[in-house]
């Protein structure tokens, strides 16, 4: 009954409006004070102690350093590297979309920021070459989601901070995934060209000319050597390599590239404050709820649930996936990841269900709720770089999203994408 009173009270606050954060606060503080759960003090003590966690600090850290990076001119450079690459082939301009979003992925690790610095560069390139402006905006908009699979990713921070899974292991795992979404968008974007006729440059491609944007985006490329190498040769964890990242991304913004200044920083810093203070307000109740749920026996009674159901680990997974595709649909990825990350692996563990295998799962998942209305954070930032209305977006959007479902299923069913590079 406690846990029915604590669903049902944050369900009817986030249906009229509050807060996430506000939302599960009170439907804890309901649940504690007319069942007599716990103590006010002891969801007090929850609340705090869960912030005591050093990777925390990652997710303020690298959101801010994607942001420099945007406004220090390094996603246009990773842009014309693209271009150079596939610049002459049908359906280039989509191609080089998806391409620019998995590199700018690798330096930034948020989908909605993926879409906005790549869609503001590509949708007017693609339509000034006579590609269809929705089909232009569908595309950056589901292929910024890109943004939170690739390494590092904030989502994976979220899962890993939640769950005390390895981030390193985690941004290890997301490479292969990573590649296989990015790929089946380019073969769906290839199929969809040249049916519409949406034909390359005449320009021939040229090693010169690769060679010479390879040269003027060299700091942009090396960015993901030097977090990823960092954490993986030993040099600095995670949390540390986070802030490598914004004083080099800094570094590269003013002294280098000269297109960010002291007045952009100070802006970002502000901008990047609130949006950091949301999350953590976030962060605050679900942490106190990991402890209720504890208290309650939630997660068993989950897993007797599943039990109940089949014993079969496939079929156990195909019911997760629909859980977290509705999930993603109604809530935004780090309150989900926060929310239901440590619920889940709990109840899943009996099933042998590895704990990054289902942090790849969970964000893929996620991912795609970017693009699926309600709560679609990529079809708002998308819908306001091109004017066009969400559900035109939606309705061109559905070859791509079917893209993603089907790369899903393959990450879902073959664990080593996501676990071959770790040596299991």
């Amino acid at each position: 009954m406690a846990t029915g009173i604590l669903f049902i009270v944050a369900a009817v606050m986030l249906l009229i409006g509050v807060p996430v954060g506000i939302a599960l606060g009170l439907g804890i503080m309901s649940a504690a004070l007319l069942f007599n759960v716990t103590s006010v003090s002891f969801l007090a003590q929850a609340m705090y102690s869960g912030f005591e966690s050093l990777p925390l600090t990652a997710i303020p850290c690298f959101m801010l350093a994607g942001a420099i990076m945007d406004t220090g001119g390094l996603s246009k450079r990773l842009v014309n590297v693209a271009m150079k690459v596939v610049g002459n082939t049908t359906g280039a301009l989509g191609t080089v979309t998806v391409l620019a979003c998995m590199f700018f992925g690798a330096i930034s690790g948020s989908g909605p920021a993926t879409v906005a610095a790549i869609g503001g560069i590509m949708i007017p390139h693609m339509a000034a070459a006579r590609y269809d402006k929705v089909y232009a905006t569908s595309l950056s908009a589901v292929a910024g989601g890109l943004g939170v699979i690739i390494p590092p990713s904030i989502p994976f921070v979220v899962y890993a901070v939640s769950t005390n899974t390895s981030i390193g292991d985690l941004f290890l795992a997301g490479i292969g995934p990573g590649i296989v979404v990015g790929g089946l968008l380019v073969i769906t974007n290839l199929f969809l060209a040249r049916k519409l006729g949406y034909v390359g440059s005449a320009e021939k491609f040229s090693f010169k000319e690769l060679g010479l944007a390879l040269w003027d985006a060299k700091y942009a490329l090396i960015m993901p050597v030097i977090i990823l190498g960092g954490i993986y040769g030993g040099i600095f964890t995670p949390t540390e390599a986070a802030v490598v990242a914004i004083a080099y991304s800094i570094l590269v913004g003013i002294y280098v590239y000269k297109e960010l200044t002291w007045k952009q920083l100070l802006k970002i810093l502000d901008n990047n404050a609130s949006f950091v203070g949301g999350i953590m307000l976030t962060f605050a109740p679900a942490f106190a709820l990991g402890a209720v749920f504890s208290l309650l026996g939630v997660t068993n009674s989950i897993t007797e649930f599943l039990l109940s159901v089949t014993d079969q680990k496939w079929v156990i997974l195909l019911i997760v996936n629909l859980f977290l595709i509705v999930v993603g649909m109604i809530m935004d990825t780090n309150s989900g990841l926060i929310i239901f990350a440590p619920m889940l692996l709990a109840a899943l563990r009996p099933y042998g269900v590895d704990p990054v295998h289902l942090g790849v799962i969970m964000v893929v998942n996620l991912a795609i709720g970017f693009v699926t209305p309600p709560v679609a954070a990529n079809l708002f930032v998308a819908s306001g770089l091109t004017k066009i209305p969400m559900d035109q977006i939606v309705k061109r959007a559905w070859p791509f999203i079917i893209a993603m479902f089907a790369a899903l299923i393959l990450i879902t069913y073959i664990q080593t994408i996501s676990t071959f590079i770790l040596g299991y």
